[in-house]
């Protein structure tokens, strides 16, 4: 018999709440395959079992918090025991409620309520005729005022190919307003008379708009998952011990958006990451932390400790809720370097295969709000950190540019917002923007190219 208990997963981690037993008592396991789904403050995770056997015993049903070291059940050989008071799973009494996010999938659309879809007519000499219920006769007479002469100079000359869709639709051309030179009457001025709103190119055809999905939540409840909790009451206790503030920079990118477009292809072949503006964001970040320490630091009772190291948290966006992988020594980092870890660590964020101790030790942390479009926010800063950095959606739009002689234009360039929050207890006004106009300085400048590591 082989005991399974809950590991150590992180310095600071004390103890986990059970979520979801992934085996029943009796069920086969395999050395490593995942027995038991824990929460932490940190994370949430799978405990594998230590051995191959048979699920002798669950100790701790789900929604039981305990300790680390705890014995959670017990793996062996042979049947489970018919008597053992846990030999059903706890799933198979009263499911516990699932805490996180359910996945909405949109209702079917009824092929009845799809919108009728009305193609253009297709114009062609050998196709069958088209009939469209008229008003008129299904062949029209000759009209006096359509010329039959072979003249094209003539401006009443309709053209056997128009005068053939006129005869195919049973338009009476004399009823059709021209729209050619000198009031000559084209084909698509007969497509417009049977069909007044419809357009001469398929592809114009008028979009329609597909209402939101309603949400599977709407109308219920459902408990706060532990990490849920947890973030609840760090953002309460950090705007309850904290002076929080936002200041707010416009800053032009259009110099990385251009080096971005210049390098893509090979930045992909040799990273295999595709380059956009986040480690571009993260670098300027780190960089500007060196030259105003105070950005990077915590207040520690009367003491305020002023970090040796520039460790960057990430806000990732999961179905479970906000986490925050940590870059270690951003500023040291290239720009590939910087892509690799912010695409490896979301993906095992979202993959839910981070350790607790990868989402500690930060020191200030960038949060993507253009990500969602947004253009800019007021992000919480989480002690014991004292600022946090949201980047908004990069746009394009018009600006008053100057040139070297001092001479002002309007062009068309991408723009982005970024809005530092801070603790004012001991971070200043001026010294966020003291450190914002840095950042935006290294930004616009766009000099990048011997960062890039490629």
């Amino acid at each position: 018999m082989s005991e399974v208990v809950l590991p150590a997963l992180g310095e600071s981690v004390t103890e986990g709440t059970i979520t979801r037993w992934l085996k029943k008592v009796g069920d086969t396991v395999a050395i490593d395959e995942p027995l038991v789904e824990v929460s932490t403050d940190k994370v949430d995770t799978e405990i594998p079992s230590p051995v191959a056997g048979i699920l002798q015993e669950i100790r701790v049903q789900e929604d039981e918090t305990v300790a680390v070291g705890a014995v959670l059940a017990v793996v062996g050989e042979g049947a489970a025991p018919a008597s053992a008071p846990v030999a059903v799973a706890p799933a198979a009494v009263t499911p516990a409620p699932v805490v996180e996010a359910p996945v909405v999938v949109p209702p079917p659309v009824a092929a009845a309520a799809a919108a009728p879809v009305t193609p253009a007519p297709v114009v062609a000499p050998v196709a069958p005729p088209v009939v469209v219920p008229v008003a008129a006769p299904a062949v029209a007479p000759a009209a006096p005022a359509i010329s039959e002469s072979q003249d094209e100079s003539d401006p009443n000359y309709v053209t056997p190919i128009v005068r053939k869709l006129a005869n195919d639709m049973g338009v009476d051309l004399a009823q059709v307003k021209g729209t050619g030179v000198g009031g000559r009457i084209r084909k698509e001025d007969v497509l417009s008379h049977v069909a007044p709103t419809a357009t001469v190119a398929a592809s114009s055809a008028p979009v329609v708009h597909q209402p939101a999905a309603v949400s599977a939540l709407r109308g219920t409840s459902e408990p706060m998952s532990r990490l849920r909790k947890v973030l609840a009451e760090r953002a309460v206790a950090s705007m309850q011990n904290s002076a929080q503030l936002t200041t707010v920079v416009e800053v032009d990118v259009t110099k990385i958006a251009t080096l971005r477009k210049n390098v893509q292809g090979a930045f992909v072949a040799k990273t295999g990451n595709k380059l956009n503006f986040m480690p571009f964001f993260t670098l300027a970040a780190a960089e500007g932390l060196q030259s105003h320490p105070k950005i990077n630091s915590t207040v520690d009772g009367e003491n305020i400790v002023y970090h040796g190291s520039e460790n960057i948290s990430f806000a990732v966006d999961t179905e479970r809720g906000l986490l925050t992988p940590v870059i270690r020594n951003a500023a040291s980092l290239n720009i590939a370097q910087i892509a690799g870890q912010i695409a490896e660590l979301a993906e095992r964020t979202r993959s839910n295969k981070l350790t607790p101790d990868e989402l500690s030790g930060g020191t200030f942390t960038l949060t993507n709000t253009g990500s969602r479009g947004a253009l800019f926010d007021t992000p919480v800063v989480f002690l014991p950190q004292s600022a946090i950095l949201g980047t908004g959606v990069v746009t394009k739009r018009p600006v008053v540019v100057t040139d070297a002689d001092g001479n002002d234009s309007i062009a068309i360039r991408s723009m982005v917002y970024l809005a530092l929050s801070y603790d004012h207890r001991h971070i200043d006004g001026a010294d966020a923007s003291r450190y914002l106009t840095d950042v935006k300085a290294r930004l616009e400048a766009g000099a990048f190219e011997a960062n890039l590591g490629i």
